[in-house]
C-alpha cells in the first residue's frame, strides 16, 4: 500500500477529527471530571471496533440496510441525548480528588458508545476509506482498510487526550466557568443526538 495514500488519508482524517462534535463535547465534559484517559480510551476503542466492522466488509452491509442504519442512528442519538441531559443536570465540578475506578469504567464504556454508535462515523468510514485503497496493490483491500482505520484511530488517540487534558488544565481552577462549559458540552450532545435522529426519520 503506497505511503502517499496513507498520508493523504491521514490529512483528511486529522481535519475531520479537528472539527468539534459529539466526541469533543464528551471528551471535554469528561476532562472536567478528571476522566481524560477513560474518555479518550473509550472513543478510541469505539472507532477501533468500527474499523474492524468496515475492514470485515460489514460496514457496507449496514450502511446499505435501511433498518440496520436506522436502528444504529436512533440508538446512538438517544444515547447522546440521554448523556447530554445527564451532563446538564449534573455539571462537572473542579476537584482535586481522583475519580474512582467504577466511574472510570463507566466513562470508558460511555466513550465507546459515543463513537461506536455514531452512524455518521460509520458512513464516513464506508464512503471515505475505499477511496484511498488500491485494488491492484499487493495488500488485500481489507488489510488496506484496516491500516487506514488504524491511522484514524491513532490520530484520535493523540488528539482526544489533549482535548480533555487541555479542558481540565484551563478550567480546573474556575468553578463557575467549569460548570458552564460542562453544561454547554451537554447541550451540544443533546443537539447532535436530536439532529441524528431527526435526519434519519425525515429522510
Amino acid at each position: 500500500m503506497p505511503l502517499g495514500s496513507v498520508l493523504a488519508f491521514w490529512g483528511v482524517a486529522a481535519l475531520l477529527i479537528a472539527v468539534p462534535g459529539a466526541d469533543w463535547a464528551f471528551t471535554i465534559s469528561a476532562g472536567l471530571r478528571r476522566h481524560v484517559l477513560p474518555a479518550a480510551g473509550g472513543i478510541v476503542l469505539g472507532y477501533l471496533a468500527m474499523t474492524m466492522v468496515v475492514a470485515a466488509g460489514l460496514g457496507v452491509v449496514i450502511a446499505s440496510t435501511p433498518a440496520a442504519l436506522l436502528s444504529i442512528t436512533v440508538a446512538g442519538g438517544i444515547y447522546l441525548v440521554r448523556l447530554g441531559f445527564k451532563t446538564v443536570r449534573d455539571p462537572a465540578e473542579p476537584s482535586g480528588a481522583p475519580a474512582d475506578i467504577g466511574s472510570r469504567c463507566g466513562t470508558l464504556l460511555a466513550g465507546m458508545a459515543v463513537s461506536g454508535l455514531n452512524p455518521k462515523g460509520l458512513l464516513i468510514f464506508v464512503a471515505m476509506l475505499p477511496q484511498f485503497t488500491d485494488p491492484g496493490a499487493r495488500w488485500p483491500v481489507s488489510v488496506q482498510l484496516g491500516v487506514l482505520g488504524l491511522t484514524f484511530v491513532g490520530t484520535c488517540a493523540v488528539v482526544y487526550p489533549c482535548v480533555g487534558a487541555g479542558a481540565q488544565a484551563l478550567l480546573r481552577t474556575r468553578p463557575a466557568v467549569t460548570r458552564t462549559v460542562s453544561r454547554i458540552s451537554g447541550v451540544s450532545m443533546i443537539l447532535v443526538g436530536t439532529v441524528l435522529v431527526a435526519e434519519r426519520l425525515v429522510a
